[in-house]
């Protein structure tokens, strides 16, 4: 039997975490702590209330649910594989859900961005990376570039491993241990930058710590 590349991936996930209840530990749990993050490292980058914010890999808005009260009406953006989850977190996650119009929830699993607006200011992939293969983050990167080719921020995280140890699974500085064939997927910096190259993009590593040893770049 073949292994779904991500457990997002597995039929029937989303409706059964769902039914059950589960829209918020499904996402990587620390809910609280890693939506202010979030928002804390996107203000730092410059996101003001006027701007459009793009957050792919949305999940039940762990950021929705900080990013939505600061922007102003309808700046808010989100993209995840199942928009059920997307409208589950508005429902339940969100001060005052009539802030964020249901059309701005596109699902979207294959990274075409499809009824997105032409021009976002910043762009978040927060702990989406780590649960693909590294082949959909070079397919993501690329279309990211490709949709958007005017200068933008764009924030992601990933796990890396030292160049001479890729091919074996690790334990980051965090506790959580990571692979180079199944989730938590990790990479090595040099390709990691080969796929920014070949997307046009210029990538810029930051020093914060983040959840769990990732490592946030902006490109």
């Amino acid at each position: 039997m073949t292994r779904a590349p991500s457990p997002y991936l597995v039929s029937g996930f989303y409706d059964r975490a769902l039914r059950d209840g589960r829209h918020r530990d499904i996402v990587g749990g620390r809910w609280d702590e890693t939506g202010r993050l979030q928002m804390a490292l996107l203000q730092a980058h410059g996101l003001q209330p006027n701007q459009t914010l793009l957050d792919i890999g949305a999940g039940s808005l762990r950021l929705g649910c900080k990013a939505v009260p600061y922007l102003d009406p309808g700046h808010y953006w989100a993209t995840d594989a199942s928009r059920a989850l997307m409208l589950r977190g508005r429902e339940m996650e969100l001060p005052d859900p009539d802030r964020l119009p249901e059309d701005r929830l596109v699902e979207d699993a294959d990274f075409a961005f499809p009824n997105l607006p032409l021009r976002v200011d910043c762009l978040i992939a927060f702990g989406l990376f780590t649960h693909l293969p590294p082949g959909q983050t070079a397919h993501a990167l690329a279309r990211i570039a490709r949709r958007w080719p005017e200068p933008r921020v764009l924030l992601f995280t990933v796990f890396l491993a030292p160049e001479d140890h890729a091919g074996e699974s690790l334990r980051q500085p965090d506790g959580v241990v990571t692979h180079p064939d199944r989730p938590p997927w990790h990479l090595t910096e040099t390709a990691l930058r080969g796929m920014a190259d070949a997307a046009g993009l210029t990538l810029e590593r930051q020093p914060d710590r983040l959840p769990r040893g990732q490592v946030l770049f902006r490109a």
